[in-house]
């Protein structure tokens, strides 16, 4: 399974370290967690699944995650690659507008949704690390299962 993110206050840096962690109590699943800027196909080759985690900047997707997702586009369809994915977004306020951004994006490679996506609004708070712990466990379950 692997976990990209970007992170600029540290909120998603936050909500991925919890999905990570959710992903870990699983225990039967392999996880690697990386930056977006520092991602790419090869990586996406190498995983089962995909969970991204991005900020809303201007009611729209964070750049690097949209820079990641530009630069794996392409190839990703070239591999004919299928992998389920999650997408959590920190939000200021809405959301939204990133969530169709990156589901437009994703289902065109095409990327199947595995659960749907959850926005977090406002300040990360214990609520919102809870929620990331039991998707990345919910996640790497569906996986061990092979339900994804």
């Amino acid at each position: 399974m692997l976990i990209v993110y970007h992170t600029q206050s540290g909120a998603s840096a936050k909500l991925a370290e919890s999905l990570w962690r959710g992903a870990l109590d699983e225990g039967s699943v392999s996880v690697k967690v990386q930056r977006a800027w520092d991602c790419g196909t090869e990586d996406l080759c190498e995983a089962d699944a995909l969970a991204l985690v991005a900020a809303e900047n201007s009611a729209a997707l964070a750049g690097s995650m949209k820079d990641f997702l530009d630069r794996c586009f392409y190839p990703a369809i070239e591999r004919q690659l299928v992998l389920p994915y999650a997408l959590v977004l920190s939000a200021g306020n809405d959301g939204r507008n990133a969530e169709r951004q990156a589901q437009r994006v994703l289902s065109g490679i095409p990327f199947t949704e595995a659960t749907p996506p959850l926005i977090c609004r406002g300040e990360v708070d214990s609520r919102h690390r809870q929620q990331c712990r039991e998707l990345g466990q919910g996640l790497a379950a569906g996986l061990a299962m092979g339900i994804f």
